[in-house]
């Protein structure tokens, strides 16, 4: 391991990455962010994320997992003092042994594979960033290629965003675009190529029910605001628009869930074929 900086004041280095848990524009200016967690620290490193720090208790005897990372990661290793990190955890109690900060992906739509059995999730203008982690990490369970993220919305790479996703973000290419606009130029591109990928929106105004739905197909996946569901402009792209049968009391679904529920039904039909 390298010689340790160490940070034991709230000085303009730690004052630097304490406003990456909260300020989205100092993420995307320094082109970094913040990762907490055992598990998702460990994915960000197998997956090979550049990790440019790794900050650690000063004071703290390490595990064989912290000190693993820290003699083979090349990252610059900060010794911290206790009640620094565990601000930057945003912990009550102990601090964490380890957190990593790491490099911004670029936002490229070409870093999500294209394949014959491709399925890829949109999520339009997602307001809460637990939503988004939590959407992302059912996108890895399920199989799904990459998440899109449109729009004005929370960030991926917002603290509360990653833990959600338990590490999947890094697992699962996850790509901010401004609107349906670029998306669906890459939809075009696709499809040029000879995947015929079909665009299918989840509402509860849908014309058919999902199960009815055929989506074993190459299938682009759209999942709505959690306040006004899809924009004009995704419901217009749709080549079709499902819902998911409610028979209790509830109006609606959360979004994320909602998202979960049409990419098992995709996996399901997968499977079945």
């Amino acid at each position: 391991m390298a010689a340790a900086l160490r940070v034991t004041t709230r000085n303009a280095r730690f004052q630097q990455w304490a406003a990456l848990l909260t300020n989205r524009t100092k993420r995307q200016r320094s082109g970094e962010f913040l990762v907490q967690g055992v598990r998702p620290i460990t994915l960000a490193v197998e997956h090979g994320w550049p990790v440019r720090a790794l900050l650690y208790d000063a004071d703290r005897p390490l595990s064989r997992w912290a000190r693993d990372l820290l003699g083979r990661v090349p990252a610059t290793p900060v010794a911290m003092a206790a009640d620094l990190l565990r601000e930057l955890g945003e912990k009550d109690d102990a601090p964490p042994e380890l957190i990593a900060v790491v490099a911004l992906p670029a936002d490229d739509l070409d870093r999500i594979p294209v394949h014959s059995d491709l399925i890829v999730v949109v999520f339009d203008r997602p307001t809460s960033p637990g939503n988004v982690g939590t959407l992302v990490r059912s996108a890895d369970a399920l199989g799904a290629a990459g998440v899109i993220v449109t729009g004005h919305a929370a960030d991926v790479y917002d603290p509360k965003a990653v833990r959600a996703s338990t590490g999947s973000v890094f697992a699962v290419p996850t790509v901010r675009v401004p609107g349906p606009a670029p998306v669906l130029d890459w939809v075009a591109r696709i499809r040029a190529s000879g995947v015929p990928l079909r665009v299918v929106g989840t509402d509860e105004h849908g014309t058919r029910d999902i199960a009815a739905v055929d989506l074993r197909q190459p299938t682009l996946l759209l999942v709505g605001n959690e306040t006004a569901g899809l924009s004009a402009a995704w419901r217009e792209a749709a080549d079709e628009l499902v819902r998911i049968p409610m028979y209790g009391a509830a109006s609606s679904l959360n979004a994320a869930t909602a998202g979960s529920i049409a990419l098992y039904e995709s996996v399901r039909q997968r499977r079945a074929r």
